[in-house]
């Protein structure tokens, strides 16, 4: 019997270590976890950013870091003490905003399928901020295929840490504003496609959307040298959302997060920096059509490029004045170029 009982005491052992290394957020009016919640120290640096399940890992987490700003859907949500953030299981509000519906404009079948929305995309290295874009932008879809053909940015702004230098043997150091990508939504519309292949698929049903998390990991084993650089524990993590019960068409598309994670570093330096990239896309319009004359810009990393103060609207993802709240003046915008 003793024999029987080991086994099974230690799988409970093990298995509730496991959880009481985790925090897991969960809304207070649902029940329901919270993903996508981004945990912000005092010093403005992301520590972490919350799985499907609602969880992150407490070790990410210091006493001396005393207050914590929990950010999601692009507004703080609270603001907590380390006693607060300390535990198993923590209940949020998360209410914070109503979700703006998407605007069909057109139903009628076509050759392209046009969704225009708000976008947003960072970068940090070893957790702080390192380069800020958002804007608005048009994906045009193939009606048939589902398929991304084209992405028009209609207008954006570029912002950037004035402290970040290029030298060659210092990557801890470097702009990183070449990684500031649009998000591609690759299989938005043929989201089945990712059960072909060899990644993780997990799927939340809440009382407003059903979301789904796919994640993929490479060199978590052996990094990989290339031109004097050491490359290391590369993983995605996607979500998608869509309306509650829907058939998940692109029709029903709500939302878009994309974090890539990448350790780097060159070869005369002791230690890897994580590079963290994040982005976010929300749709506001969905029109068909058989031509495509959507008006686009230039993409200049180097310059904003806008004719309105788009990020004024109450609705848009404006994560530039939480992150401007941290860093003042040393966030500074690049010259627009209009």
């Amino acid at each position: 019997m003793n024999s029987k009982i080991k086994p099974t005491l230690l799988f409970l052992f093990f298995f509730n270590f496991w959880y009481s290394q985790t925090i897991t957020f969960i809304s207070e009016t649902t029940n329901h976890p919270l993903p996508k919640i981004s945990v912000f120290a005092k010093d403005g640096n992301i520590l972490g950013y919350t799985d499907i399940d609602g969880k992150i890992e407490k070790s990410a987490l210091k006493p001396d870091q005393e207050k914590f700003k929990l950010i999601y859907e692009n507004y703080i949500l609270a603001e907590l003490s380390y006693a607060e953030i300390n535990k198993e299981f923590v209940k949020l509000n998360d209410r914070v905003r109503e979700i703006e519906p998407v605007v069909i404009k057109k139903t009628k079948p076509a050759k392209f399928l046009f969704i225009k929305g708000n976008f947003n995309a960072y970068v940090t290295v070893n957790n702080m901020l390192n380069c800020y874009v958002d804007g608005i932008a048009t994906y045009v879809f193939d009606n048939k295929t589902r398929k991304v053909k084209d992405i028009h940015v209609e207008q954006y702004r570029i912002f950037r840490l004035e402290n970040a230098k290029n030298e060659k043997k210092e990557t801890g150091s470097w702009d990183y504003n070449s990684f500031l990508e649009l998000p591609k939504m690759k299989n938005v519309g043929n989201y089945e496609d990712y059960k072909s292949k060899n990644l993780k698929i997990k799927e939340l049903k809440t009382n407003f959307k059903d979301e789904i998390e796919i994640t993929g990991e490479a060199l978590r084993e052996k990094e990989l040298a290339f031109l004097g650089y050491r490359f290391y524990d590369i993983r995605s993590i996607l979500n998608l959302s869509f309306e509650k019960d829907s058939k998940k068409l692109l029709r029903d598309f709500t939302e878009y997060n994309d974090i890539t994670f990448i350790k780097l570093k060159h070869k005369s330096e002791p230690n890897f920096n994580e590079v963290i990239s994040y982005k976010n896309f929300y749709p506001t319009e969905l029109d068909y059509g058989d031509k495509d004359n959507t008006p686009e810009v230039k993409y200049n990393r180097n310059a904003s490029n806008y004719g309105t103060k788009y990020w004024e609207d109450s609705s848009f993802p404006n994560m530039q004045t939480i992150f401007s709240s941290f860093f003042k003046q040393d966030l500074q915008e690049k010259q627009n170029a209009k």
